[in-house]
C-alpha cells in the first residue's frame, strides 16, 4: 500500500534540535515522551512541556518556535490561505451513497466525526465499513491507506470485515492486514493506545482512526455525580488528545457514543448522548443514529460547523451499510 505523499515537506526536514532551545538532552527527554517531530511540539501545551523540561515559560517559548518554523516564520495567515488549506482535506467515503450527500463527501480528515445512537442502531456496522472503505482507490472513495481500531466493549468483528471486503471487490486477507486492532481495557489503557498511534501514522500510512466506543471506560470507572468533574476532566484531555492527534496527522477519528435516558425531559426526546458538553464541544461533527421501521436507519446530523441539520436513510444488510 503507498505512502501518502507530505505537503508540508519544507519542514519536515527540521530535527528537534533545531528548535531554539532545545539542545540535545532536551530533545532526547521530549523524544522518550513522545514528542518526536516539529509538529509535536508546535501543537503541545505548555502545561504538558512543562512537565518534561520543568519550566512553562520556556516550554512557552519552544512552542512558539517550533509554530514559526512550520509556518516559514509566520504565525497568522488570512482566511483566504486557510481555506485554501481546507481544499486539501481528505474524505473517506461512507461507502453509501445517501451517507455521503449527507456529509458533502464522507468523512473528513483533520477532524472528529461522533457517531451517536443506542444499542444496535449501527455505529459499529459503519465502523467496520470505513475501515475497509479508507483502503481503496481515492477513484474508489479511499485513500489507499490503513486504519486503527480501538475496540473498548469488545465488538469488533473480522469476519464482519470479511463480509464486506468481498462484496466491496477487496481481497479479505489483505483487507485484514490494513486494519491494525487494540483492545482497551481501561480508561489509562485507551489513552495509552492513542498516544502510541502517532507512533504507527507515518510508518503505516494511517488515515483513519476509530474508538468504538469512547466513552464506555469513563462511565464504568468514574459512576455517580461524586466523580462526575475527575471523569469529564479526563475525558476532556482524552478528546484533546484525539483532535491534536487529527489535526497534526492530517487523520479522520471516527468515535461512537452511547446514549443514556434522562428523566427530566418531559417533551421531545428523552435520550442524550453521554459525556455532556465535553463531547459536544470536543466532537467535530456529531451524527445520531436512530433505527427506523423495517431494518431501516436515519443518520441526523445534530451538530456541525458547516452541515445543516438533515437526515438520511439507509440500510444493514450482509454487504454492509447500504442505500435503501
Amino acid at each position: 500500500m503507498p505512502s501518502r505523499k507530505k505537503d508540508e515537506s519544507s519542514y519536515e526536514e527540521f530535527r528537534l534540535e533545531d528548535i531554539e532551545g532545545v539542545g540535545r538532552i532536551t530533545a532526547e527527554k521530549l523524544r522518550r515522551n513522545g514528542y518526536v517531530t516539529l509538529k509535536d511540539i508546535a501543537y503541545a501545551s505548555a502545561h504538558e512541556l512543562a512537565q518534561i523540561i520543568g519550566s512553562e515559560d520556556r516550554a512557552r517559548t519552544i512552542i512558539l518556535y517550533a509554530q514559526k518554523l512550520i509556518g516559514g516564520g509566520r504565525v497568522f495567515i488570512t482566511a483566504k490561505e486557510y481555506y485554501e488549506q481546507r481544499q486539501r482535506i481528505s474524505l473517506i467515503s461512507t461507502g453509501c451513497r445517501s451517507l455521503d450527500e449527507l456529509l458533502e463527501g464522507g468523512i473528513e480528515t483533520r477532524a472528529i466525526t461522533e457517531l451517536i445512537g443506542e444499542f444496535g442502531a449501527g455505529k459499529t456496522q459503519i465502523c467496520h465499513q470505513l475501515a475497509i472503505m479508507v483502503q481503496l482507490p481515492k477513484d474508489m472513495g479511499g485513500l489507499e491507506a490503513k486504519a486503527v481500531y480501538v475496540d473498548t466493549e469488545g465488538t469488533f468483528r473480522p469476519e464482519r470485515v470479511v463480509q464486506i471486503a468481498r462484496y466491496r471487490g477487496l481481497d479479505p486477507d489483505i483487507a485484514l492486514e490494513n486494519i491494525i486492532y487494540a483492545r482497551a481495557f481501561n480508561t489509562d489503557h485507551q489513552m495509552l493506545l492513542i498516544g502510541e498511534v502517532k507512533k504507527l501514522i507515518e510508518k503505516e500510512n494511517i488515515r483513519l482512526l476509530i474508538v468504538d466506543s469512547l466513552v464506555t471506560h469513563f462511565r464504568s470507572e468514574y459512576p455517580g455525580r461524586e466523580n462526575l468533574a475527575l471523569r469529564q476532566q479526563k475525558l476532556n484531555k482524552h478528546i484533546s488528545q484525539l483532535m491534536r492527534l487529527a489535526s497534526i496527522y492530517d487523520v479522520a477519528v471516527v468515535v461512537t457514543n452511547q446514549v443514556v435516558a434522562s428523566p427530566d425531559i418531559i417533551f421531545g426526546n428523552p435520550l442524550k448522548p453521554v459525556g455532556g458538553n465535553i463531547m459536544a464541544h470536543g466532537c467535530t461533527y456529531r451524527i445520531w443514529i436512530k433505527k427506523g421501521r423495517e431494518g431501516k436507519r436515519i443518520a441526523r446530523i445534530i451538530d456541525s460547523p458547516k452541515h445543516a441539520e438533515k437526515e438520511a436513510a439507509f440500510m444493514i444488510t450482509e454487504e454492509g451499510v447500504i442505500d435503501l
